[in-house]
C-alpha cells in the first residue's frame, strides 16, 4: 500500500476522532434531555447555547424550548427593604406564595420551610422568597412577626409584600403558581401548596422521575407525616436533597 494511501487513512481516522469528541457528547446530552411536556408548565431540555454549565442532575424547565428563569420583581420585605431578584442571584432558593391569615395549608408550608432553613444553618448561598397574596393586610410589619412567630431566621428569607395585581401575575404567570382572591373559600384566597426551586442563576429546576420533571414540590406533607390523608407522600426530603445538589453546583 503507498504513502499517499496511509496518509489517506490516517486522515479519515483523525476526521472520526475529531466528530466523535466534538458531537457525540452533544448528541448523547440531547437524548438524556429530551423535550418532556407537561400542561402545567412545559418542561426540560435546554440547548446548548442558553444552559448554564450543571454538575447535578436536576433538570431545568422550559416554556417554548426556553430555560425558564425567575421574571424580574420588586418588592418589600418585612424589614421594609426593597428586595428584586437580582437579590437572589448566587443563591438556591424556594419561593412559595401564601398569605399570614391563611387558616389551612399555609402554616403546614411555613412551618415545612422553616424546617429546610434548620438544615441549612448559616449557609449564605441559601434563601427563601416568600410572597404575600394578601398585601392589602400583610405589611411589612406584619410579615414580620409572622416571621418571628414561625421562627425565620435566615437573613436571605424575604417575606413580600406590594401591589396585589403584580404579585398574582408573578404567581400565576411568571410561575404557573395558581393564586386567587376568593371570597367563597376558607380565608377568602386561594393559591398552590407547592414550592419552586431556583438555582444560583435563577433558573427554574426539579428532578426527574421516570424521565418526567416533578417541576414543583409538595410543600404541604411534613417529612414527620411521611403521607397525607390521600396517600400522597411527602416531599420534603426530595426538596432538601435537591436544594443541597443546586449548591454543590
Amino acid at each position: 500500500m503507498s504513502k499517499k494511501s496511509n496518509y489517506s487513512y490516517i486522515g479519515i481516522a483523525l476526521t472520526i476522532l475529531v466528530f466523535g469528541i466534538i458531537f457525540i457528547p452533544k448528541i448523547v446530552d440531547r437524548v438524556t434531555n429530551k423535550d418532556i411536556t407537561r400542561e402545567e408548565s412545559r418542561s426540560v431540555s435546554v440547548s446548548n447555547e442558553d444552559r448554564t454549565i450543571r454538575t447535578s442532575d436536576l433538570a431545568f424547565l422550559e416554556i417554548n424550548g426556553e430555560p425558564k428563569k425567575v421574571p424580574d420583581f420588586s418588592f418589600k420585605n418585612q424589614d421594609g427593604k426593597i428586595i428584586t431578584n437580582k437579590d437572589y442571584l448566587g443563591k438556591v432558593y424556594v419561593i412559595e406564595f401564601f398569605f399570614t391569615t391563611c387558616p389551612t395549608i399555609c402554616p403546614r408550608m411555613s412551618r415545612n420551610l422553616v424546617d429546610i432553613q434548620n438544615t441549612f444553618p448559616d449557609n449564605k448561598n441559601f434563601g427563601v422568597a416568600s410572597f404575600t397574596i394578601n398585601p392589602a393586610h400583610d405589611t411589612s410589619e406584619v410579615l414580620k412577626a409572622y416571621a418571628k412567630k414561625y421562627g425565620i431566621t435566615n437573613p436571605n428569607w424575604n417575606l413580600m409584600t406590594g401591589d396585589q395585581e403584580v404579585i398574582y401575575e408573578l404567581a400565576n404567570k411568571g410561575f404557573n403558581l395558581y393564586t386567587a382572591e376568593e371570597a367563597e373559600v376558607e380565608g377568602g384566597f386561594e393559591h398552590s401548596g407547592n414550592f419552586a426551586l431556583v438555582d444560583k442563576n435563577g433558573f427554574i429546576r426539579s428532578r426527574l422521575e421516570n424521565g418526567n420533571p416533578i417541576i414543583y414540590y409538595n410543600g404541604m406533607i411534613s417529612e414527620e407525616e411521611q403521607v397525607d390523608d390521600e396517600g400522597q407522600e411527602q416531599q420534603i426530603t426530595m426538596l432538601k436533597e435537591d436544594i443541597n445538589k443546586l449548591l454543590n453546583e
